[in-house]
This record gives structure tokens, C-alpha cells and sequence, in this order.
């Protein structure tokens, strides 16, 4: 690959994440401090990103790559995004708010799919070169992070203008990138989109029981995406955005020990790890605070890493497994539907109702929210290990 098309690419991964790092945080604090949002308001808002998981690969898929250069629809999806980012500071309605974010997240979750596209096209070896331009997307969310916390603007409508800013930006660099014409001579059902080819892989128990667990577990995690920030701020984290960077940073770090620890103590063990840190750091935020607790919520954002890694990145890595050469494309979409779409969209909605049956009169008790998340983690971990039993294969 040329030095100049890897800078493309990589300032392209860059603006993507940094895009969505800067309003995606923030937002459950944003809504509450301005719009006043209810708990249930808040995981509406979130539900839009799961709704759009849900449809973007029909789009893409049946669409996108059929009839357009995918730099060219990712420029336009960008420049209409940021339009519509920059709306969201103009109102106070949070009904107008839920529809601008949803009609946005319904065109940024496309382009995800069109970056790795157009990243892909350019590579001569995707499994060296790709990650070496992914990591500036992580980059990207990182550096969003920590000027959004240094800056102090995680409580104003300042987020939502830099995403704007950025997807602007990213739409004008769009028209630069190395031409990804479209793939008109492959014809896309919408079953194949869907990845119902892969449902034969739920013959097999051990599979059917990771899938069901897999959904189950992003309840909890629609917990830390939605509230953590709010929970941080108000328990009195200073430069609480900035400080969440920690979760990426262990997201970076762990997921370089997943190649060694998926063949050397399993998937089964693996994925017991990443639920079990799920239980630790909610059980770290019920109990943690700004003063002698502080350390606790550290804790609590920098198990992300585990969360993350062991449970969602090994998911992937054992679907891939399990599915072989020939539909293991459509397991990773079944696999990403099902927990990013389903899974999300049900988490969203549960931890806003959670949240708002434990607040009174505008107070949060969070310890009493943050044992709700611990003891469902807890429940399909206990499940998981009751009846997940993978084969050994030589």
C-alpha cells in the first residue's frame, strides 16, 4: 500500500470513530442537564444507534455497494450528518431531539460499514495492513474524549458542534479517497443481508447458548453507555469524559493478549472472564464515589477493556470459528445484528425504565441502577456456565 493512501485511509478512520466519540458519551448528560430528559428519554435517544445497526446493512448491502462509489455516499452521508448534528443544539424538545438523532444515526452507522469498505479495496493484505489503520479509529474516539474533557464542554451543546465540525470534515475528505466503485454485478437478497445462512449454526448448543448470552449481556452494557458519564458527573468525577478515555485505552491494550489467551485457556474460560468483569465494575460503581471510593470508579471504567474484549471481541473471533469460509461473512453480520441491533435496542429501553424507577424527584440512586446491570451480568454468567459445553476439537 502507497504511504499516501495509508494516510488517507488512516485519517479516514480517524474522523470516523473521532466523530462518534464526541457526541455518542456524552450525550445521556447532555439531555439530562438541557432537555431535562427522563431516564427512559435518554435510552430512547440511545436505541436510535441499535435501530439503525439493525437497517444500515440492508442499506449498504442492497443499495450502497450496488449503485454507488462508496467514497462518494459516505461524503454525502457525512455532510447530511452534520446538518443534522448541529440541529440537535438548535432545540428543546426531546421528541424533536429522539427523531434528529435517530434520522442521524440512520445515516452515520452506513458509513461504518463504507469505511471498512473503501479501507479494504486498497489492501494487499487485509489481516496486517487493516489493523494498522482500525487503530486510528480507536485513536480517533480516544483524542474526541480528552479535548472534550480538557476543554470542560461534556455538559454543553459544544460536543454535538464538534461532531458536526468533524462530519463536515470528513465529508469534504470523503471525495478524496481512492475510488471504491460499486459492485453492481452482485446481486444482495435481503436474507442474504441478514445472515440467515448462518441459523445452521444454531444446531449446535454450545453455539445457541453463547448467541442468547451474547444478547442478554448488552443490557448491562447499555447501562455504561447510556448512564456512565451522567453517573460520573454526578458523583463528582472531574473531567469525568476525559477520564472514560481509560476504557479505551484498556480496550486497546487488552485486545492485544485475545490471540494468545483464545488457544491457550479457551473460549469457554474467556468468555466467563469477560462476564465476571461485568459484575466487578458495576459492583465498583453501587459502591464507588468521588473521595475515598475514587479508586473504584477508575476501576469501573478501566475493566471496559476486559468487558469488551473477552466477551464481544472473542464473540466475533468464536462465530468466525464455528462458521467456516463459506458463511462465516454472514455469521458476523447475524452475530452484529443480533447483539448491537436486538440486543441494544432492548438494553436501551431496560436501563432507561431502571433508571427512572429508581430516581425521585430528580435524584438518581445509582448504587440501587448499577446492582440492576451486576445482577444480570450475573444471571447469564451463571447460565453460561450451567449449560454452555464447547466440544474439544483436536
Amino acid at each position: 500500500m502507497k504511504s499516501r493512501v495509508f494516510g488517507q485511509l488512516s485519517l479516514m478512520m480517524f474522523l470516523e470513530y473521532f466523530i462518534w466519540g464526541s457526541w455518542y458519551v456524552t450525550m445521556g448528560t447532555y439531555m439530562s442537564v438541557f432537555l431535562q430528559s427522563t431516564g427512559i428519554q435518554i435510552g430512547a435517544a440511545y436505541s436510535a444507534l441499535a435501530i439503525a445497526t439493525m437497517i444500515s446493512p440492508f442499506f449498504v448491502g442492497m443499495v450502497a455497494d450496488r449503485f454507488f462509489a462508496a467514497q462518494k455516499i459516505m461524503g454525502v452521508l457525512h455532510l447530511v450528518g452534520a446538518v443534522l448534528l448541529f440541529l440537535t443544539t438548535q432545540i428543546s424538545d426531546n421528541t424533536a431531539f429522539y427523531w434528529i438523532i435517530l434520522f442521524y444515526s440512520l445515516l452515520y452507522m452506513p458509513t461504518i460499514a463504507l469505511s471498512n469498505s473503501i479501507a479494504f479495496q486498497q489492501m494487499t493484505d487485509p489481516g496486517k495492513q487493516f489493523p494498522w489503520i482500525r487503530v486510528f479509529g480507536t485513536l480517533g474516539w480516544i483524542v474526541a474524549g480528552f479535548l472534550i474533557g480538557m476543554s470542560g464542554i461534556e455538559k454543553t451543546s459544544s460536543t454535538f458542534q464538534l461532531a458536526a465540525a468533524s462530519s463536515a470534515l470528513l465529508g469534504l475528505v470523503s471525495f478524496t479517497l481512492p475510488n471504491t466503485p460499486p459492485k453492481a454485478s452482485e446481486s444482495t437478497s435481503a436474507s442474504s443481508v441478514l445472515g440467515t445462512e448462518a441459523f445452521v449454526l444454531f444446531k449446535e448448543s454450545s453455539y445457541l447458548i453463547f448467541f442468547v448470552a451474547a444478547i442478554l449481556v448488552c443490557i448491562p452494557l447499555s447501562f455504561y453507555y447510556g448512564f456512565a458519564n451522567l453517573f460520573l458527573n454526578e458523583a463528582g468525577m472531574n473531567n469525568a469524559a476525559g477520564k472514560m478515555i481509560l476504557g479505551q485505552i484498556s480496550e486497546a491494550v487488552f485486545i492485544l493478549a485475545i490471540p494468545f489467551l483464545f488457544n491457550s485457556i479457551g473460549v469457554k474460560r474467556m468468555l466467563i472472564l469477560g462476564m465476571s468483569a461485568w459484575i466487578l465494575r458495576y459492583i465498583c460503581f453501587a459502591y464507588g464515589n468521588a473521595d475515598s471510593g475514587l479508586w473504584m470508579l477508575y476501576a469501573g471504567i478501566i475493566l471496559h477493556g476486559i468487558c469488551y474484549d473477552f466477551f464481544f471481541v472473542t464473540g466475533y473471533m468464536y462465530t468466525e470459528k464455528k462458521a467456516g469460509e463459506k458463511i462465516k461473512n454472514a455469521a458476523q453480520g447475524l452475530f452484529t445484528f443480533a447483539t448491537y441491533g436486538v440486543g441494544m435496542f432492548i438494553g436501551t429501553w431496560f436501563s432507561g425504565f431502571t433508571t427512572d424507577f429508581y430516581t425521585t424527584e430528580g435524584v438518581h440512586s445509582w448504587q440501587s441502577i448499577w446492582f440492576v446491570p451486576a445482577g444480570i451480568a450475573l444471571g447469564v454468567l451463571v447460565l453460561f456456565i450451567a449449560f454452555f459445553r464447547e466440544k474439544k476439537v483436536a
